[in-house]
């Protein structure tokens, strides 16, 4: 499959049963080079290893009560798989439940299949530059080993149990050799779109990232925030944190001084003072 420049070659699978949006939606993926499979209900996850996807689109309403059990499953199996949900009206407590258990994007229905192509196609082109490091070497920070043919890191062999989206934001920043990167273009890279005014997702998960990291190897600080700007990622010695005092005092003279001056009056006869009653 060699695809068009409009819409690069794909082999996707979508599991929905909404006839009028799959009519739509197949006009369109007909007219590109995508290999495109329709499931009206969820298959097994090793069948759909078996089919050798680049992307699934997935309505939680086909899959029914085993909804979020079967989304973690898939996303645990399948690191590499971009998965995108497209479903009817949801809450804010159920979209950021998705995509932590590890969808990658998600779509509010009704919505035009050109958005939701798009959307594939920048989980796609993300995926295909992970695996482009697949056979690079390990990259060290501090004691942190980071292993893009994992979709994970370890610290002294012990793996940090980090969720897709964690490791693609560690693989982006230690790509970066140390160099802040601001917000919006983490989450450009990262999440595939532009960020929407107010969104917090980067400042989440590089809490969460930072937790993992210190955890593992307290001895060390990885990730560093630049106010009003962005991250760097760099390994530095935890025991090299400073308290820095806003100026330079000498305390022995202001222990002097102190000690030198008159005794305070008492509160009832300091001007402005307030007499109990």
């Amino acid at each position: 499959m060699t695809g068009s420049p409009q819409h690069p070659a794909v082999r996707l699978a979508v599991i929905d049963s909404d006839s009028g949006f799959l009519q739509v939606l197949g006009k369109r993926l007909e007219a590109t080079d995508w290999q495109h499979r329709v499931l009206a209900s969820p298959i097994p996850i090793d069948d759909l290893v078996a089919m050798r996807l680049n992307a699934l689109v997935v309505d939680l309403a086909v899959l029914g009560p085993q909804a979020w059990n079967y989304l973690e499953k898939l996303c645990e199996r399948l690191p590499g798989l971009a998965v995108i949900v497209c479903t009817g009206r949801s809450s804010v407590a159920q979209r950021v439940r998705g995509l932590r258990l590890g969808a990658d994007d998600w779509l509010t229905k009704p919505c035009h299949p050109e958005e939701l192509m798009a959307r594939v196609e920048a989980v796609v082109r993300r995926r295909k530059r992970a695996e482009a490091r697949v056979d690079s070497a390990a990259v060290m920070i501090g004691e942190v080993e980071v292993r893009a043919d994992q979709f994970q890191a370890f610290v002294a062999g012990a793996s940090l149990d980090l969720t897709r989206r964690e490791f693609e934001l560690l693989d982006l920043l230690s790509a970066a050799e140390g160099q802040v990167l601001p917000r919006e273009d983490i989450y450009q890279r990262v999440w595939g779109y532009a960020m929407a005014r107010g969104d917090r997702s980067v400042d989440v998960f590089v809490r969460k990232l930072r937790q993992k990291l210190e955890k593992s190897s307290p001895g060390w600080r990885y990730i560093h925030t630049h106010f009003g700007i962005g991250y760097r990622l760099a390994a530095e010695s935890a025991s090299d944190e400073t308290v820095i005092l806003p100026e330079a005092v000498d305390v022995t003279a202001s222990v002097q001084e102190v000690a030198a001056a008159p005794p305070a009056p008492p509160a009832a006869t300091r001007p402005g003072a307030l007499l109990a009653v």
